[in-house]
């Protein structure tokens, strides 16, 4: 944030900043880049379900073997997928009507 404001640059880009932190932590950087969000354009890559509730949009980028290589799939996420993209994060292979109630004050941002 210090680096924001004393070089602006229109955009920033984040891959994995939240990478082995959780919880509270894992909330704070998400507060955090908001924040910053308010002066620049961010883009972050993130496995946190607290970092990306706290984003404007949501993309889900999918890596999969296609043949001798690999192929990226991007989805741009409405207002239900983004739910349901915060619950899967939160809950893993098996979402739960607990987890997108968890994704849900996630995203109103009253889980903090």
């Amino acid at each position: 944030m210090v680096l924001a404001g004393a070089d602006p640059v229109p955009t920033l880009i984040f891959d994995e900043v939240d990478a082995g932190v959780g919880g509270a932590v894992a909330a704070a950087v998400g507060e955090r880049l908001a924040r910053l969000a308010d002066d620049v354009q961010v883009l972050v890559v993130t496995h946190s379900p607290q970092v990306a509730a706290r984003a404007d949009h949501h993309w889900r980028i999918a890596k999969m073997e296609a043949g001798i290589g690999v192929r990226t799939h991007v989805e741009v996420l409405d207002a239900p997928g983004r739910t349901e993209e915060i619950a899967r994060m939160l809950a893993g292979a098996q979402v739960t009507e607990e987890a997108r109630a968890a994704a849900v004050s996630l995203l109103s941002g009253s889980a903090a």
